[in-house]
């Protein structure tokens, strides 16, 4: 396996951030091998050498990755103070995960969940351009000047935003829209249409950075390796 730094090995293992890892290391409170470590540029092996942290040992952390094809109804969370039930509610696992990203209370679809803090910051992050596919229903029919406009950019917040990809499904039915697009902000789907007086009715989210809801709604299934390696290859700058 190749070489850390121990700084990167305290976070991914869910000690600390980066940032305070190296607080941990100045303090000298952080060995390898059973030698004291204060340089924050040590790299160690994570299959062959010991690390401890105040003298217990540290264990790798498992890394996970989750598709789930999320129902209506459920906060995108890890708790509510509404006792409403979250996406890691319908998970039921012991190990803790985040969901990456978000979809509204009654909208459906793909959400992905991780420990990995690094895959969710690559996934969430604007520079990377990670593509989100929707199929919504709006109250009437979009009309070729408002796909212009979808198309060309609208701004929201002083900030331009628009869809990459605009299709309709059923030819005749200009209600059903699916569309492709790049922004994570919040509500982001709902308030460009918003903004030209069009109202969704319902949004699912058919696929978020190539990974599809190959499975019902309030189903889960663990990434395979194949998946999040491409992923990460595809979307690392």
């Amino acid at each position: 396996m190749k070489t850390i730094r121990i700084n990167k090995f305290l976070a991914d293992c869910g000690i600390s951030s980066r940032r305070k890892s190296e607080e941990l290391i100045l303090q000298r409170r952080v060995t390898v091998n059973g030698k004291i470590i204060d340089k924050l540029d040590f790299k160690i092996d994570p299959e062959k050498d010991t690390v401890e942290l105040d003298g217990e040992k540290i264990r790798q952390k498992k890394n996970l990755y989750f598709l789930l094809n999320k129902p209506k109804s459920v906060i995108t969370s890890v708790s509510d103070d509404r006792n409403r039930k979250t996406v890691v509610d319908i998970l039921n696992i012991k190990e803790r995960v985040y969901p990456v990203g978000r979809l509204d209370y009654d909208s459906t679809g793909v959400i992905l969940l991780t420990n990995d803090g690094e895959f969710s910051q690559l996934l969430t992050h604007p520079r990377n351009k990670v593509p989100r596919e929707y199929e919504v229903k709006i109250n009437r029919p979009v009309t070729v000047e408002d796909e212009e406009k979808l198309l060309k950019g609208i701004y929201l917040d002083g900030k331009k935003g628009k869809f990459l990809k605009i299709k309709f499904p059923k030819e005749k039915d200009k209600k059903i829209i699916i569309i492709t697009c790049e922004e994570g902000r919040n509500r982001f789907v709902k308030r460009m249409f918003g903004t030209l007086d069009y109202e969704v009715i319902s949004l699912n989210r058919i696929s978020f950075a190539g990974i599809k809801a190959d499975i019902q709604p309030g189903k889960s299934r663990r990434l395979n390796p194949a998946e999040v390696k491409l992923i990460k290859e595809k979307y690392s700058n």
